[in-house]
């Protein structure tokens, strides 16, 4: 298993992880790799990494909770930042076949901002 550690610059922000993870699976696994994200607030997806498309990403993600009128809010005020990355799930399984990502011609691992910005820790499984 390996760890990386990603600062992201903005509360609803996309990242491209692709070639962190890619330099995390061992030169000679086939199989798969689960990828991680350990925070509540932030997920993982595969999409395309399109600059326009991160923009509508970011987008749509900020659409899917209201900011305001959540019980959890009485805590911290994030509330809707926990229900959108409930939305995206916090991890995903990319196949792996001779130490690469067989990722589609156009499939980026994408970690998802929803309450930044911070310091993220994802890990990468090769299985």
């Amino acid at each position: 298993m390996e760890t990386f550690i990603i600062d992201t610059d903005g509360h609803t922000a996309v990242h491209d992880v692709t070639d962190r993870v890619r330099a995390a699976v061992p030169a000679d696994a086939t199989g798969t790799c689960t990828v991680f994200c350990e925070h509540t607030t932030a997920g993982l997806v595969v999409n395309e990494a399109e600059r326009r498309l991160l923009d509508d990403i970011e987008r749509f993600v900020e659409s899917l909770a209201p900011d305001e009128g959540w019980a959890h809010d009485e805590l911290d005020g994030n509330a809707d930042s926990h229900l959108r990355a409930l939305l995206l799930g916090e991890s995903v399984t990319v196949p792996v076949v001779d130490g690469d990502l067989a990722l589609g011609r156009w499939q980026s691992v994408l970690l998802v901002e929803c309450d930044g910005p911070r310091t993220r820790t994802v890990r990468v499984l090769p299985e």
